[in-house]
């Protein structure tokens, strides 16, 4: 397809986008913000929110507002929110710490679910399977975890991880979405091998979730941990969640036990206690003001369905490679995201000479990427606030790159 009929076709697409409207809710410019995978942007409902916990909540109401304000309450309540987002019944999320520190605790607590509340190691599983293509944190987390309950670290490809399993299987943890290429990996089938292996899983879903249909409850993931900044629009540095199945939090042994954790948080007892349901996956002290600034920055989806978020991903990227086959000179890029929708995530990326420089020519023309060492220009479609115009744009600027 020519140059002049990509942008007639965007304005079509944009045009019957029933999520079109939802851009009005983010603070944006006339840049396309192609980095959403990264850093969400911001909700325009988030500041004045921010504002009365700062001037307000805290500045007022003070120490009342742990009862009068529901900070106690905000990690299980925003998990709540969450939720849904990714496939849980309520009870199941809660909010605090790291995306690392969620991991840690996950993984331990998963060799210790194996262990059948015994020893780490009991009954032979001394064994961790990790992505081996995985965000290097996710391994380095994986490695001291492993250290730490006597089990062996065995890095494996997602396709591998069938053949990899075995009766000294401990627990496996693993991305749902490639950070590098997009690639969505098969979550239903890879966890029901886990199961049938007698492990337990644990999913990374920090490129998925507000992104396209997780389904945690619906295929069995056992343990669960996800960033909030990236598609859910949460904020810099916001609290990651950690999910506990139902069925396994009265034996969740997490790692890294806290007062607020415990049964009985305020009776400062020195033997611990866990409280009960996924409250046990707490440690300290709530992170207030990046708690609450995500929980307004969720508002967002209330009335936006997870379907209608993929259904609009997959076309965003279906048409901004088609945008590139068309602008972009052949042979100048070459994409190593998975054309099937179902390995797609909500990104693309794009492998080409010299990259880095590439993609900060794309940054001084107004279009917001990232690149990933050595050679991937990295391109994130947030459904909510991209739009079919933005893709065109993108790709059309791209192809003036070469």
């Amino acid at each position: 397809m020519s140059e002049p009929e990509m942008r007639p076709k965007a304005e079509k697409l944009d045009a019957a986008d029933e999520l079109a409207a939802m851009r009005a809710q983010f603070v944006l410019d006339d840049t396309v913000y192609l980095d959403g995978n990264s850093l969400g942007a911001l909700p325009r409902s988030v500041p004045g929110r921010v504002e009365d916990v700062v001037r307000r909540q805290w500045g007022s109401l003070r120490i009342r507002s742990w009862d009068e304000s529901g900070w106690w309450t905000a990690p299980e309540r925003i998990g709540d929110r969450i939720a849904p987002l990714v496939g849980a019944a309520p009870g199941q999320i809660v909010v605090g710490d790291s995306t690392s520190v969620n991991v840690f605790k996950a993984v331990v607590g998963a060799v210790r679910l194996a262990a059948g509340g015994g020893t780490e190691g009991a009954g032979g599983r001394d064994e961790v399977l990790v992505d081996a293509t995985t965000f290097p944190t996710d391994g380095y987390i994986a490695a001291s975890a492993a250290r730490l309950t006597g089990c062996t670290l065995r890095p494996v490809t997602p396709d591998e991880v069938p053949d990899a399993l075995s009766e000294r299987t401990a627990a496996v943890l693993l991305n749902h979405v490639d950070y590098r290429t997009g690639r969505l990996h098969d979550l239903p089938s890879l966890t029901a091998a886990i199961h049938a292996a007698g492990a337990i899983s644990v999913w990374d879903l920090c490129h998925s979730a507000g992104a396209l249909p997780v389904g945690l409850d619906e295929h069995g993931v056992d343990l669960a941990v996800g960033c909030t900044y990236k598609y859910l629009n949460g904020g810099p540095g916001s609290p990651a969640y950690l999910y506990v199945r139902e069925a396994h939090q009265p034996r969740f042994d997490s790692p890294l036990p806290g007062w607020n954790s415990h049964a009985d948080p305020f009776g400062m007892t020195p033997d611990y206690t866990p409280a009960p349901g996924a409250l046990r996956g707490r440690v300290g002290t709530p992170d207030i003001l990046s708690m609450l600034a995500l929980e307004a920055a969720l508002e967002v989806w209330d009335d936006v369905s997870i379907d209608a978020i993929r259904t609009k991903s997959l076309a965003l990227t279906d048409f901004f490679l088609e945008c590139v086959e068309s602008y972009v000179p052949e042979g100048a890029v070459e994409s190593v995201t998975p054309s099937p929708h179902t390995e797609r995530g909500s990104q693309v990326a794009l492998r080409c000479a010299d990259a880095g420089n590439v993609m900060r020519r794309l940054i001084d023309r107004g279009v917001i990427g990232d690149f990933r060492e050595p050679d991937v220009l990295r391109f994130g479609f947030t459904p909510l606030y991209v739009g079919f115009g933005d893709v065109e744009r993108a790709a059309r600027v791209l192809g003036e790159m070469f």
